[in-house]
C-alpha cells in the first residue's frame, strides 16, 4: 500500500515491551519508565493479529524492538506466529545482545532471519556508564558472546549499531573501524536524535556522521544499504554504515510504521500523533491502519533546534 505521497509502506516496526535491562541515559531515565500494566500492554494474539492485517495491506518486513524485545514473555511465541504469517518476508530484531546466549537458538529456530545489536562503545566501564547496567562487570564483553552465540545458531548479516554521542563515543570511532579489519561485521554509526532523554541535551552531543569520515579519512564510498550509506577501508573484511536521521533526512524514502507496546500505530516517529488500534478487528482493524498508512505525513525537519514532537522517548516507541 502506498501513502499520499506515492511511498510504498512495507515495513512495520512493533515494540512488544516498553521494558528494558539497561538505562541507556539517551533512551531512558534512570529510574526507567513507569511499567505498563498486563491489561495495557499488547498480547501475543493482538499482535500476531495486527501484524497479519499489515501483511494483508502490503507490509513484507517486521521488525521487533523494545525496550529490550528479549526480556518480553513470550517473545518466542511472538517471533513464530509472525514468521507463519503469509506475506511476510523478512523479520528481524533489534536487541541490546545481552540476552543472545540464552535466545540466540529458540529465535533462530522461531524464524527470525537477522538480528542488529546495539553497542555504543567498545569499553566496558563507559558501557556500565552510559547504559547505568549494574548486573555485569563485563558488559561488552557479554554482549560479544552473544552475537557469536547468534553466530553459531545460524544468523548471518548481524548488524552492529553505534548511536554517535559527541563526548562520549566520538573517540572510539577508529577503534570501531579496526574491528572490521579482520571480521565481515556492518558497523553502524546513528546520529544522536533529539528525542526523548537526549532532546535536553547539549548541542555538542549531537554530532554529524561526517565526523566519522574525519576521524576515519581512509574509508571509502562503497554504496547504500536501505537508508545506511556504506564505506570500506581498503582491505577490510566489513563495512561501516552511516546513518544520518538529523543531517540527512531521509523522509522521502520513509516505508515505515511503528506499533507500540500499548497498540499505538505511529506513522511518524517524531509525530506526536498515535492512533489506538487495540480492539479493533478484521475490517474495521484494517480500515484504520489504512487510513494512518494514508495520512503519513511527508517530513519531518528534525534538528537540534526542532526536536522530536513525540510524546514519548525511543523505548516506549520501539527504536
Amino acid at each position: 500500500m502506498r501513502d499520499s505521497y506515492k511511498r510504498e509502506i512495507n515495513y512495520l516496526r512493533i515494540s512488544v515491551t516498553d521494558l528494558c535491562n539497561l538505562r541507556c541515559r539517551y533512551c531512558m531515565p534512570e529510574q526507567g519508565v513507569e511499567k505498563f500494566s498486563h491489561e495495557t500492554i499488547l498480547s501475543v494474539e493482538e499482535i500476531a493479529e495486527i501484524a497479519g492485517i499489515c501483511a494483508e495491506l502490503g507490509v513484507n518486513k517486521v521488525r521487533l524492538t523494545g525496550g529490550e524485545p528479549l526480556v518480553r514473555r513470550g517473545i518466542i511465541d511472538i517471533c513464530r506466529r509472525i514468521a507463519e504469517i503469509p506475506g511476510i518476508r523478512e523479520l528481524c530484531i533489534t536487541t541490546n545482545g545481552l540476552l543472545l546466549t540464552k535466545y540466540a537458538d529458540d529465535l533462530r529456530a522461531a524464524g527470525v532471519d537477522r538480528l542488529n545489536i546495539s553497542i555504543d562503545t567498545l569499553q566496558n566501564e563507559k558501557y556500565k556508564e552510559l547504559s547505568r547496567c549494574s548486573f555485569s562487570e563485563h558488559p561488552v564483553d557479554d554482549l560479544f558472546e552473544g552475537f557469536e552465540a547468534a553466530k553459531k545458531a545460524g544468523f548471518e548479516n548481524t548488524k552492529l549499531n553505534a548511536v554517535l554521542i559527541g563526548g562520549w563515543n566520538d573517540d572510539e570511532i577508529t577503534d570501531f573501524v579496526e574491528l572490521t579489519k579482520d571480521n565481515d561485521y556492518q558497523i553502524r554509526f546513528i546520529e544522536l536524535m533529539p528525542i526523548g532523554e537526549a532532546a535536553s541535551w547539549g548541542k555538542e552531543c549531537f554530532l554529524p556522521n561526517e565526523t566519522v569520515l574525519e576521524k576515519a579519512p581512509e574509508l571509502k564510498f562503497i554504496g547504500e544499504s536501505g537508508v545506511a550509506k556504506l564505506y570500506q577501508k581498503e582491505g577490510y573484511k566489513g563495512t561501516i554504515g552511516l546513518i544520518s536521521p538529523v543531517n540527512h533526512h531521509f523522509c522521502s524514502k520513509c516505508n515505515r510504521l511503528r506499533l507500540t507496546a500499548d497498540g499505538k500505530l505511529k506513522a511518524c516517529l517524531h509525530s506526536k500523533k498515535e492512533t489506538p488500534i487495540r480492539g479493533l478487528h478484521g475490517e474495521e482493524l484494517k480500515a484504520a491502519i489504512s487510513k494512518e498508512i494514508s495520512n503519513k505525513p511527508e517530513n519531518y525537519d528534525l534538528g537540534y533546534e526542532n526536536p522530536s514532537s513525540s510524546q514519548r522517548g525511543m523505548s516506549q516507541i520501539g527504536g
